[in-house]
């Protein structure tokens, strides 16, 4: 599958179910370098999830993102913004001008990249001595998140790990900063109601449709895995917003 496309009709659910990311990241990005001044290249914004966090902070940010979908759902909800920027663009060609922006961030999305595509693009766009910021909200090591991708393998075929199965200095990751890069993490512990819990098991990009044979048994054991380790109604995944970050090469 066309991975611009893996998202189409999920634009809604994504929105609602989707958790933001730690505030202490977004203190430290802005404790660092970004500013109300900064101009951002949010790539792969989906439905604006971590550009709402760059927009309350006064930025003007640039939400590049391919599926039509997912924009139209961005524009819904973050045109009140007056440094919002919807493109149609795709990361290794995001219609953005040479030397156009500060900083270029990737929010839950990287990991869809062709990379070296990509680092060119980071390249052209980016003013002298701007950075890049690849950012993940990434489940810790826990009971109910080794329950949670035992399910998942289980029912769901395209299912690869979470995040596409990017793991911690990943590859990927080295690759893109050849030069080097620095890495921050943030607890971000996230707490989900039964309802809550099965729309953001519904809106990853593996997830079974309604129309599968298998959805049926597939909704019944992820409520399963909610009553197994849910505690008053309310289920606590251990997690944290992470970020990798330094100058493409």
């Amino acid at each position: 599958m066309d991975n611009t496309q893996r998202f189409s009709g999920l634009a809604e659910l994504y929105a609602q179910a989707r958790p933001a990311y730690a505030g202490e990241l977004i203190d430290f990005l802005y404790s660092r370098q970004f500013s109300a001044d900064s101009r951002i290249a949010d790539i792969g914004s989906g439905t604006g999830k971590f550009a709402r966090l760059l927009l309350d902070r006064g930025s003007t940010v640039y939400c590049v993102e391919p599926n039509s979908d997912m924009r139209a759902q961005a524009v819904r909800e973050l045109s009140e913004y007056a440094g919002f920027r919807s493109v149609d663009g795709e990361a290794s060609r995001t219609a953005l001008e040479d030397a156009s922006v500060d900083f270029v961030t990737a929010a839950q999305a990287f990991h869809w990249f062709d990379v070296p595509a990509f680092r060119r693009e980071c390249q052209r766009i980016l003013k002298p001595c701007g950075s890049v910021f690849l950012i993940w909200n990434v489940r810790a090591d826990s009971g109910v998140n080794r329950a949670w991708q035992e399910l998942l393998s289980a029912y769901c075929p395209d299912f690869k790990g979470f995040s596409a199965g990017l793991q911690k200095d990943d590859p990927r990751i080295g690759a893109f900063f050849v030069r080097g890069y620095a890495y921050k993490a943030f607890d971000n512990p996230l707490r989900y109601s039964r309802e809550a819990f099965v729309k953001r098991c519904l809106s990853s990009s593996y997830s079974l449709r309604a129309d599968n044979p298998a959805y049926g048994a597939y909704l019944a054991a992820l409520e399963a895995l909610f009553d197994r380790y849910a505690e008053k109604d309310a289920l606590t995944v251990p997690n944290q917003s992470v970020v990798y970050f330094g100058a493409p090469a």
